[in-house]
């Protein structure tokens, strides 16, 4: 394995970029970078109050008073699961803030499974490895990083926070949703920016597109029952809690939810347009002209990802049913995940689901969830926000494509969206096919990219709180 990593690393070097001596400033942010990166925020054994206070420490070396950050703890079940949010005030106050918001906690990761410690920051070539190196470390050190930066220069017009939050990563304390009901003043902010953007490499490396987030879709998940008298197994019957249950989940694994179109997906398509092969171009074209063109649509749906991206999707995911080997099942039980497009209710997406089934025996019933009570639009792609971010990535990535993209996964912007402040997924990292074992073994980040990445993404902050 650290053969084929080693030739990967090779393979790549055009997203190395043959890593040259890192500037001062640079040397800098990589101290910061490892210190929050070997502070463990797993749920099970991790602190992210531990990394907030030294997130806090850095700040304070900067300049920044006790006044301007506040550290708090998390719940009462997950005391360790806090952060911080820490403000630099603008010079106009009249002028709304920027929020940069980044969630400190991480994915578990086992040590007897990974080639290097994941809590130890590790450069090797070309590459950072450790758990959260991408999700979301980077972000919390460019974010926090950039603060400092900031202080050390001209007040800039507008306001700017930093908001580092826990429990993202599946933790039973969501911080940032605990920010919006709680302490809103603290985050209060025209836009946010948050993780959800970035971009792709080919499997060589070469950077191909980058991606700015205006949207994700909701979780939920839903349990479909079937329930039935059962009986003796010597003594079938045709009305068979699993096969009913069988035959609506067939039913609804035939039968797409409809293709929805927002200003970000239009957008997104509209790029993709320009740099796929005749056919699939024509199609795309044909389909932002008539989304309900089923011939169009079946093109451009071949593929998976754009398949999610123009619909809400909700696929069975786990099966639980009968109670006894030699007895007929007198319960049948499935959970079917969707990933509900930006601005769907719950109940809509219930009762779509409950048609497609085609069985009023079978019931769909939503599961609690940390979804915000309304649903979440979808922000808008205003030139405020995306002018700016286009304009420096023709600076720093010239020649690379930057696309609106809505996120088929979550992230805590789901909250700020519900709750009036538009959140943006931030571009100027390029992700490998592989995804660069985010969740998964090995995680890395390329140097020579992290370090575009932050000075792309300190010049988009710089602008946007020059607005």
């Amino acid at each position: 394995m650290r053969i084929m990593l080693a030739a990967l690393a090779a393979l790549t070097s055009t997203t190395a970029l043959a890593q040259a001596p890192l500037r001062p400033d640079q040397v800098a942010f990589r101290d910061l970078y490892k210190e929050l990166v070997e502070t463990n925020t797993t749920v099970s054994s991790g602190s992210c109050n531990l990394a907030a206070e030294r997130m806090a420490a850095r700040l304070k070396a900067a300049g920044y008073q006790d006044a301007d950050i506040k550290l708090f703890p998390g719940s009462a079940e997950r005391p360790l699961d806090g952060g911080l949010v820490a403000t630099l005030p603008g010079k106009d106050p009249k002028a709304k803030a920027l929020l940069l918001l980044s969630h400190l906690d991480v994915v578990e990761a086992k040590r007897a499974d990974w080639e290097r410690d994941p809590f130890t920051f590790i450069e090797e070539g070309g590459w950072f490895y450790g758990r959260g190196v991408s999700d979301d470390k980077a972000h919390g050190a460019i974010f926090t990083d950039a603060m400092i930066r900031l202080k050390q220069g001209k007040p800039p017009r507008r306001t700017v926070k930093l908001a580092l939050t826990c429990g993202e990563e599946g933790g039973p304390f969501n911080s940032a949703e605990w920010l919006v009901k709680n302490h809103r003043d603290w985050i209060e902010a025209e836009f946010a920016l948050n993780e959800g953007g970035g971009g792709k490499a080919d499997a060589t490396g070469k950077p191909v597109s980058l991606a700015f987030q205006a949207g994700e879709k909701v979780y939920q998940d839903f349990v479909l029952e079937t329930r039935n008298p059962g009986g003796h197994s010597s003594r079938p019957r045709p009305d068979n809690a699993i096969y009913e249950l069988a035959a609506g989940l067939v039913r609804l694994s035939k039968n797409d939810f409809p293709v929805i179109l927002s200003d970000t997906t239009r957008a997104y398509f509209s790029e993709m347009a320009k740099i796929s092969d005749a056919p699939t171009a024509a199609a795309i074209k044909a389909l932002l002209a008539n989304p309900a063109d089923s011939a169009a649509e079946a093109i451009v749906s071949k593929d998976p990802g754009w398949h999610s991206t123009l619909r809400t999707t909700c696929v069975a995911t786990m099966l639980d049913a009968g109670h006894a080997r030699n007895a007929l099942p007198q319960r049948a039980q499935a959970n079917v995940n969707c990933r509900m497009f930006p601005g769907e209710s719950v109940e809509k997406v219930r009762g779509q689901i409950a048609e497609r089934l085609g069985d009023p025996t079978i019931s769909v019933t939503p599961r609690a969830s940390e979804n915000p009570d309304t649903p979440a639009p979808p922000p808008p792609l205003s030139p405020m926000v995306y002018g700016p971010a286009v304009a420096l990535a023709t600076k720093h990535f010239p020649g690379i494509p930057l696309i609106p993209t809505m996120a088929t996964g979550a992230t805590d912007g789901r909250y700020l969206n519900a709750n009036g402040i538009p959140t943006y997924g931030m571009p100027g990292r390029f992700g490998m096919p592989d995804g660069n074992g985010v969740h998964g073994l090995n995680e890395r980040i390329s140097v020579a990219g992290v370090m575009k990445e932050r000075d792309y993404l300190f010049d988009l902050i710089t602008a946007y709180a020059a607005k």
